[in-house]
């Protein structure tokens, strides 16, 4: 099966149908969605700033991935099925989208990140736990880190708002009532 294929069926099953002809399952799927994501961006920004000796520097660093971590894996996943959510609705549109397609690079990259410090810095933490800063290996990836997840936002807001590379995109008619998609 081709890509269009593959797009369109996403796009044509049952799911996708049902949340988009409905007025409130795609806001209420998006708030969730950015929920989701300020919780996983919040929870980093805790772990990256203690790695980089900015905040919580009296508390060891495994205290706090421990406290912490949970939550970004719980919300991350809240964030993934709900953006899959959004995407099946328009699969077509999201995927030749510019923005969609860099953001998800990013978080691919964000994950490769992630990998690059348990491969350095978190097998000598017994090292360093309780120092103020992390060595410099987990400064680098807490300073990568959080540039990446502070794109990833601005591409998912930038996402939200583009339509670019849509394919046969049709005008609207003219006699839309908006009054007719409010419930009475």
């Amino acid at each position: 099966m081709s890509i269009p294929g593959i797009l369109s069926a996403i796009e044509s099953s049952s799911v996708p149908e049902a949340i988009r002809n409905s007025l409130y399952w795609f806001p209420l799927i998006e708030a969730f969605h950015v929920l989701g994501l300020a919780m996983v961006f919040g929870t980093i920004a805790v772990i990256d700033l203690r790695l980089l000796g900015i905040a919580s520097t009296k508390r060891s660093f495994r205290r706090i991935a421990s406290d912490v971590l949970k939550w970004t894996w719980a919300s991350f996943g809240l964030t993934v099925v709900t953006g899959s959510l959004m995407f099946s609705t328009n699969a077509a549109v999201y995927y030749h989208n510019f923005f969609f397609r860099t953001k998800m690079v990013l978080l691919m990259l964000a994950g490769i990140n992630m990998l690059v410090f348990e491969l350095t810095a978190a097998r000598t933490v017994h090292r360093w736990d309780n120092d103020a800063k992390a060595p410099l290996a987990g400064r680098t990836v807490a300073a990568i880190s959080l540039v990446l997840w502070i794109a990833i936002i601005f591409l998912g807001r930038f996402t939200g708002f583009t339509t670019t590379g849509r394919p046969n995109v049709t005008a609207e008619p003219d006699d839309v009532n908006i009054e007719n998609l409010l419930p009475q």
